[in-house]
C-alpha cells in the first residue's frame, strides 16, 4: 500500500499574520517531512512566486494557496483556495477589495482598546503588520502580548478581540460567492476551512455547506491544526454527506504561537478523498521550472 502523503495545504507567512518569510515557512515544512505544501496568506496571494520557488528548491511538490475571510449569516468564515492560476485578474482585484477596509476595522478596534485603558495599539500592531493593508487581530494579539498585557496571544483574542470584547469590530467581508467564484474562476478549488471553529447551529452549518457546494465548492478542511480527534471523524462524515473532497492542513503562523506544527497532522481516513487527488494536474512538481500551470488543468 502507498503511504499517505505528507500534505500540509494551510499556513501563514509574513506576506499576511504569520512570523516567518514564505522562504523560512518552506524550510520548516521541509524539515517537517511535508512533500506537498501550500501558502495561505490571508486574503493575500502576493507570496505565491517565492512560496513555489522555495518549495521547488527544496524538492517540495506546491499549490497556489490564499484564505479569504467572508461573511456567513453574521460569522466570519474562511475558505480555502488551492491550485489557482495566481495572475488571474479577477482574483487579484477581488482580494484587493477584501483586504481594503482592514486599516478602518483596525483603527475601530484601537479606539474600543483604548477606551480600558489598553493605548497605542493601532501604531502598535502595524509594528507586527509592516503592511497596513493586511492588519489583523493577530497583531494586535501580538502586541498586546509584547506590552505585557496578556502572556499568550490566545488569552488576547478570549479576553479583547471576540465578539462582545473591548477589541471586537465586525467587519464586513466578501460573499460566500464571490470567494468561491474567484477561486473557481481562476482555475482553482475552494474548500471550507476548520468548519468547527464557527459557533453555527446544526441548521446554520448545513446551509453554509449547502449554499457552498452550490456555489461551486468542492473540499473542506477535515484535519486540521484546531479540530480534536472526533471532529476529524465527524467532518470526515459531512465530506461524505456532501461529496466534498478532504483538506489537511496545519493552519501555522509562528513557532511561538501555534499550537499544532507545519507537518505533524495525522493522515485523512482512508475511505475520503484528499484534494490533492482532484487538484494533480494543478501540482507544480518539484522539478517544474515554471510557476505557470494551466488554469484549464482543473477542469
Amino acid at each position: 500500500m502507498t503511504p499517505p502523503i505528507n500534505a500540509d495545504l494551510h499556513s501563514h507567512s509574513t506576506v499576511s499574520d504569520g512570523t516567518l518569510t514564505p522562504e523560512e515557512l518552506a524550510g520548516r515544512a521541509k524539515a517537517n517531512g511535508v512533500a506537498l505544501w501550500a501558502l495561505t496568506d490571508h486574503d493575500e496571494i502576493g507570496g505565491q512566486v517565492r512560496a513555489a520557488a522555495a518549495a521547488r528548491a527544496l524538492g517540495m511538490d506546491y499549490l497556489t494557496g490564499v484564505e479569504i475571510s467572508v461573511s456567513f449569516l453574521h460569522q466570519t468564515v474562511h475558505i480555502v483556495g488551492l491550485g489557482f492560476d495566481a495572475d488571474n485578474a479577477a482574483l487579484i482585484n477581488g482580494l484587493r477589495q477584501t483586504r481594503g477596509g482592514r486599516e478602518q476595522r483596525a483603527r475601530e478596534m484601537a479606539e474600543g482598546l483604548a477606551k480600558v485603558g489598553i493605548h497605542g495599539a493601532f501604531e502598535g500592531a502595524l509594528k507586527f503588520a509592516g503592511n497596513r493593508d493586511l492588519i489583523s487581530r493577530t497583531h494586535f494579539a501580538r502586541f498586546l502580548v509584547e506590552s505585557g498585557v496578556c502572556r499568550e496571544t490566545y488569552e488576547v483574542f478570549r479576553k479583547y478581540l471576540t465578539e462582545g470584547k473591548p477589541g471586537f469590530v465586525e467587519h464586513r467581508w466578501a460573499s460566500l460567492r464571490d470567494a468561491v467564484t474567484w477561486i473557481t474562476q481562476a482555475g482553482g478549488m475552494a474548500v471550507i476551512a476548520h468548519p468547527a471553529r464557527y459557533k453555527f447551529s446544526a441548521n446554520e452549518e448545513f446551509a453554509l455547506f449547502t449554499e457552498f457546494k452550490g456555489h461551486g465548492g468542492r473540499g473542506v478542511e477535515v484535519v486540521t491544526g484546531s479540530h480534536t480527534p472526533a471532529e476529524y471523524i465527524s467532518y470526515a462524515d459531512t465530506a461524505r454527506e456532501f461529496g466534498l473532497a478532504a483538506s489537511r492542513g496545519s493552519d501555522f503562523h509562528s513557532p511561538n504561537e501555534s499550537h499544532t506544527e507545519i507537518g505533524t497532522l495525522p493522515s485523512l481516513a482512508a475511505a475520503l478523498t484528499p484534494v490533492w487527488e482532484l487538484l494533480a494536474q494543478r501540482i507544480q512538481v518539484a522539478s517544474s521550472p515554471s510557476l505557470e500551470v494551466d488554469a484549464s488543468a482543473a477542469h
